[in-house]
């Protein structure tokens, strides 16, 4: 396997690299980015003051409300005629946020999914069929132009048309899936109605899955219905899309970071003070060679640890347990999704589709769980379905402190996504008004 010579260059080297970026990348902001002179300026401390990279701490965080409030382009750090493409982020409250790219940067993406598809196992003899959504998410087209500069053979599907995209994996016979963990669920259920209930036997060879946090359990689930290896791509369309970390084929001990364009950092999510490496926190990012929209330790909310390079030199990522605004807090317990989902998952009768529905009784929140069947399993009595919900009851008080609701659903009774699963429902009325 191939790879670029920054990816296994001494720390000395990756980090001369980095503090050479970084400062290039302070000055760039605060000299064409309005926003980071007033952030800089308002807190005294100025591009010139970095002299090494644990300097970066001296500067203040970025978040998504910063770049809502500077909609749609005043954090362009360069000017219109220069921004060759325009994204925004998917979210579901407020303004969109708004990232533009340079003809570098574009280039600069496609080198790094490239790269990313590499340490995947990608060849240019490969065909990769892409199932992330196109358009002003970032997945489709960065997924898109990175197999292309590896010189892999594109289908580009996007998202939906489940039957049809099974079809098309039947006839095309691709070796490499893009697409979100949650809906290749969707997509395995039709190949197995397709292929007589066994879907391990097609062309696919690995699966890079992204756009959302996923469990091992999931992970074991996919990789055994679908008969692939499955490997975690992470990325944000704010720090610059799919491919700011891979994780590597030859390792598959989670994401390598990119370190040579995105220097990470763990804070402490409340207060903002710096964590160790290994010690869990909140992701920032400070992107090192982006031109049309830097950002200055960005705020992903998402909550993970730093650990060593493995097979390369650069540091990896933990799995994302969470995020830290979208944590539910249930009388006062912390919890994620995702821990949820674990539990689930252990349960051999029960299918990797679930939701989850908050409730309020009075002035008590309280949590529901719907979760359903395996087709497998649906000749399961009522008595035998009780004992189910019983045990995953108690296995989530046990793990996670919290008391639930349970119902056990048939196989196909919940809705599907066709893109980034929706997990959870607040059905509590002052989060209605």
């Amino acid at each position: 396997m191939t790879t670029d010579p920054i990816e296994t260059a001494s720390l000395d080297e990756l980090q001369a690299l980095q503090t050479r970026r970084m400062k290039w990348t302070l000055e760039h902001a605060y000299r064409n980015v309005p926003m980071y002179r007033r952030k800089f300026d308002a807190v005294g401390v100025h591009p010139d003051d970095f002299k090494q990279l644990s300097d970066i701490r001296l500067f203040p965080c970025t978040t998504k409300q910063d770049l809502r409030d500077n909609y749609p382009f005043d954090t362009f750090a360069v000017p219109m005629e220069q921004i060759v493409r325009i994204h925004a982020s998917s979210g579901t409250t407020g303004k969109p946020t708004v990232v533009g790219y340079t003809q570098k940067d574009i280039d600069n993406w496609a080198d790094i999914v490239a790269r990313s598809l590499r340490a995947a196992g990608g060849t240019p003899h490969d065909k990769v069929h892409v199932s992330y959504g196109y358009g002003l998410f970032t997945g489709g087209l960065g997924a898109h132009y990175g197999a292309e500069r590896l010189g892999a053979t594109v289908i580009p599907m996007s998202g939906g048309q489940t039957e049809k995209q099974a079809q098309l994996i039947r006839d095309f016979r691709p070796d490499i899936l893009m697409v979100t963990p949650s809906w290749c669920l969707n997509l395995i259920e039709e190949l197995e109605r397709q292929m007589g209930g066994d879907a391990s036997g097609c062309s696919l060879r690995v699966g890079v899955f992204g756009a959302e946090p996923w469990t091992q359990g999931m992970r074991a689930e996919i990789e055994r219905r679908l008969g692939i290896t499955a490997l975690d791509i992470y990325g944000l369309s704010e720090v610059m899309g799919p491919g700011v970390a891979m994780e590597c084929i030859d390792s598959r001990d989670g994401p390598t970071i990119w370190e040579d364009h995105f220097y990470p950092e763990i804070v402490d999510p409340a207060s903002g003070v710096p964590r160790a490496d290994g010690e869990q926190g909140e992701l920032l990012f400070t992107t090192l060679t982006k031109e049309a929209l830097p950002v200055i330790r960005y705020r992903t909310r998402d909550l993970t640890r730093l650990l060593p390079g493995s097979t390369r030199t650069m540091r990896r990522m933990d799995r994302i347990t969470g995020r830290s605004d979208d944590m539910l807090i249930i009388r006062g317990v912390n919890v994620f999704p995702s821990q949820l989902e674990e539990e689930i998952f252990k349960i051999e009768h029960l299918a990797p589709h679930y939701q989850l529905e908050m409730h309020r009784h009075g002035h008590l929140d309280s949590l529901a769980i719907k979760v359903e069947l395996r087709e497998s399993s649906l000749t399961l009595n009522q008595e035998q379905r009780c004992q189910i919900c019983n045990h995953l009851r108690r296995r989530i008080k046990s793990m996670v402190g919290i008391s639930t609701d349970i119902a056990i659903v048939n196989c196909g009774s919940l809705p599907r996504s066709e893109g980034k699963a929706l997990r959870v429902a607040d059905l509590r009325p002052a989060a209605n008004q």
